[in-house]
């Protein structure tokens, strides 16, 4: 990879065994958890992501003592956070910077809103054009005062001592949004509820249990009670499974292919894609599966090759499978019908990612229809290959690569440099699973 660019050529088959990196939801929350904790906590297998370094960069800016120590190459870092307690951060001497992150800025805005002094953070160029009413609202309901750019980044969040209770519930289904407003309700006096309309993914609440806070589920509501403090402690961080998402959809893609991926994450809340994969025929079996002291469950996962056939992705699903609905048109690009529907959040990622999506398989000779809430697939025709551009998106660089797998000709993927966002080693574990 050259200048922010790829070339991928078409592959027969893929196979092997493969560790994706630490799950990049999972490694956020162990990091701002571990920040307001008492004493010392070790996360080990934390994200290689840029992302998930720029939730380091920002717990630095604030005093938070954080040491990183290398692994085994592809097999994250381990890092020990010195945590610093509920309110006990220090003001910034600059602007935070979250990168490309919207996790970082979501969810770090929520503990920001109780600290007794105002931080600005912003971002990336990208970043900057994503929405953060959703979390500024809420948040000021509960006392902080947050300015925004017409609600955009950079966001100057000023703490409020004290922090109100509320019961929310958010305009759209959103993890994120969902884990600002429980981090807040840690500082608030009195009961935080959340009520979710679609179920989003959970880590935030495992992970507050796993760091001993009390945490009610019931009913599609969850609800912390604040005050409650966090002890330090040592976490492992299951295989990202959006990340193997991409290794899984190639070997089902591809005829003669067989996949191994070890110690992925199998949270009941990100499996979707497994169920989705195997409604489009492929042979997906879970070898093992274990549940870790914190709740998060991982194991290991076995893909073949199947007859790919047409499938519906409902809006209910949508949720469960946001960052892999990309490369789910991939596979549809290698046979089969793909139809996904109820997706709009996809318009506000790092990129326009329904727009940019289906430009980008048709230029490579893909058969998409673009919808405002989703996209329709017919995988009638084999690719060709092209020229795409990926937005300085890491998800659709990733998913035009396994497209470009099943191609008749070369695929040059421009800024391919951004699937370092969530997974730096992508195009080399890429090249050493052809076969």
């Amino acid at each position: 990879m050259a200048s922010g660019a790829a070339i991928v050529h078409p592959a027969p088959r893929v196979r092997g065994r493969v560790r994706p990196p630490g799950d990049k939801s999972i490694s956020h929350r162990y990091a701002l958890l571990s920040a307001i904790a008492d004493g010392p906590s070790l996360v080990r297998g934390y994200s290689t992501g840029a992302d998930c370094a720029s939730t380091l960069r920002c717990l630095r800016g604030l005093g938070v003592s954080v040491e990183q120590m290398s692994r085994v190459a592809g097999d994250g870092t381990d890092v020990r956070i010195t945590g610093m307690g509920p309110r006990g951060f220090r003001p910034p001497s600059d602007v935070l910077d979250a990168g490309n992150s919207g996790s970082t800025i979501r969810m770090l805005a929520g503990i920001l809103a109780a600290q007794g002094f105002a931080t600005t953070v912003t971002g990336d160029d990208s970043l900057r054009r994503r929405p953060m009413r959703r979390i500024v609202l809420p948040l000021e309901r509960m006392g902080a005062r947050i300015t925004s750019d017409e609600g955009h980044p950079p966001l100057t969040i000023h703490g409020a001592p004290s922090l109100s209770p509320i019961d929310f519930t958010p305009e759209v289904p959103s993890a994120q949004v969902k884990s600002a407003v429980l981090l807040a309700g840690l500082h608030a006096d009195g009961t935080t509820s959340v009520h979710e309309t679609i179920a989003t993914r959970d880590h935030t609440e495992r992970a507050l249990a796993a760091f001993g806070v009390r945490v009610t589920r019931a009913s599609g509501t969850v609800a912390v009670d604040g005050g409650q403090r966090l002890r330090g402690r040592e976490l492992m961080v299951p295989g990202d499974i959006s990340s193997a998402a991409f290794w899984m959809v190639a070997a089902s893609a591809l005829p003669g292919s067989e996949l191994v991926v070890d110690e992925v994450g199998l949270n009941p809340t990100r499996t979707g894609i497994i169920d989705i994969l195997r409604r489009m025929g492929a042979d997906v079996v879970i070898i093992d599966g274990s549940l870790q002291d914190e709740g998060e469950p991982m194991g290991t996962i076995t893909v073949r090759h199947g007859e790919l056939r047409a499938t519906q992705v409902r809006p209910d699903e949508v949720p469960g499978v946001i960052d892999e609905l990309p490369v789910l048109a991939a596979l549809a690009t290698h046979g089969g019908e793909l139809s996904v529907s109820g997706a709009e959040e996809l318009r506000v990622k790092e990129s326009d990612r329904i727009s940019a999506l289906a430009d980008g398989l048709r230029r490579m000779g893909a058969d998409i229809d673009e919808q405002q809430d989703g996209f329709h697939v017919r995988g009638r025709r084999r690719l060709r290959g092209g020229e795409v551009d990926a937005h300085n998106d890491h998800r659709l660089a990733m998913a035009f690569a396994v497209a470009a797998l099943g191609a008749t000709g070369p695929t040059t993927i421009h800024d391919a440099g951004a699937a370092a966002v969530s997974y730096p080693e992508f195009f080399s574990v890429l090249e050493s699973l052809r076969a």
